[in-house]
């Protein structure tokens, strides 16, 4: 099964939908690289993606493990290499709730954020700098 369709709208934007859903989302290219920047760039999803998944993975050993998973938010800050032009590093800074938490805990979740599928099938030097601080 299809798991997107993605159409050029032109002027450097698309418009992707999930198939499943019928959920749509629009990119447009960044103004550092002729777009507009009205909407996420590709790379702008790839980097959030990342923070994405991270997130979806922690929730799912938070709940198999009956960790709390309390406030948990993200803030993804992309970097670029001039040439080639490509996503060089992302910083991905996770924040929630500590309250409860113990180091296991937070190993658990820490290395269930770090072994995404996501972080998983970036390129080896991609450089991941991942953050977490909880309050």
């Amino acid at each position: 099964m299809d798991t997107a369709h993605v159409t050029y709208l032109g002027e450097l934007r698309t418009e992707a939908t999930h198939v499943r859903s019928g959920q749509t989302l629009i990119t447009d290219a960044p103004p550092d690289n002729q777009g507009r920047g009205e909407a996420f760039s590709p790379t702008d999803l790839l980097a959030t993606s990342l923070a994405s998944c991270m997130m979806t993975i922690m929730g799912i050993a938070a709940r198999d493990k009956g960790i709390p998973l309390n406030g948990l938010a993200a803030r993804v800050v992309k970097h670029m290499s001039p040439a080639p032009r490509r996503v060089e590093r992302i910083e991905v800074h996770l924040e929630m709730d500590g309250t409860g938490l113990g180091d296991r805990e937070k190993a658990i979740l820490e290395n269930a954020a770090r072994t995404c599928p996501v972080a998983r099938s970036l390129r080896e030097d991609l450089v991941q700098e991942i953050h977490f601080r909880y309050r």
